[in-house]
């Protein structure tokens, strides 16, 4: 198991990440306001499947990757913060992207619908930077079961998008019709997730090596 405050920073990270606009975000987003929330939820439940993909690849070869290479920890976590700071760059530079635009999209069968969600997340580079530049911080290989804690917040990474990533499917037409009347609040948001990514990164880059 990880250490309590680790796996309490990374639920933060993965919840302050689900929030940043991506591929994700707007896909769901859109199909739920053009073919109704429960489109919405079955291509929710495609996306689901990547991150778990996602999750036990990165399992399987972080637990390799840590214990055969000395400085890979280091490596990583320094990825990881140059990835949250180009995250942040994108939430407030001019011209960058509302959270809630909403792409036209065509009615699609339920099966194309959780293909899409899966397609989408898996080209994600989000998704893969998560887990393969931002997870590692919080294992201390120390404490043993570098597999068992990666899975552990995996799954806890995945449980927080999944249960955020709903409540915006069921609520996406009503978010987008709000933020369209109140572009303030939509800057606001922006700024506000901008400076968490940053403080984040600078978190990553001043913490001690293990």
């Amino acid at each position: 198991m990880p250490e309590p405050h680790h796996l309490l920073a990374f639920i933060l990270i993965a919840l302050a990440m689900v929030m940043t606009p991506g591929p994700n975000m707007i896909y769901l987003i859109s199909r739920s306001i053009c073919q109704g929330p429960a489109a919405g939820l079955v291509s929710l439940a495609g996306v689901g499947l990547g991150f778990v993909i996602y999750m036990l690849s990165a399992a399987f070869g972080l637990t390799v990757l840590l214990m055969a290479v000395p400085y890979a920890y280091d490596t990583i976590r320094f990825l990881g913060a140059c990835y949250l700071l180009y995250l942040a760059w994108n939430a407030v530079r001019p011209g960058a992207e509302p959270a809630f635009a909403v792409r036209r999209l065509p009615s699609d069968s339920i099966r194309k619908l959780f293909v899409m969600g899966l397609a989408t997340n898996l080209l994600n580079p989000k998704s893969a930077v998560l887990y393969l530049s931002l997870l590692p911080q919080f294992i201390d290989p120390e404490r043993g079961h570098i597999l068992s804690q990666t899975l552990v917040l995996g799954f806890a990474q995945i449980a927080v998008s999944l249960a955020v990533n709903t409540l915006i499917v069921l609520g996406a037409g009503a978010i987008a019709v709000f933020l369209a009347k109140r572009p303030l609040w939509s800057r606001i948001q922006r700024y506000l997730m901008g400076t968490v990514l940053a403080g984040l990164a600078a978190r990553m880059v001043f913490e001690a090596r293990r």
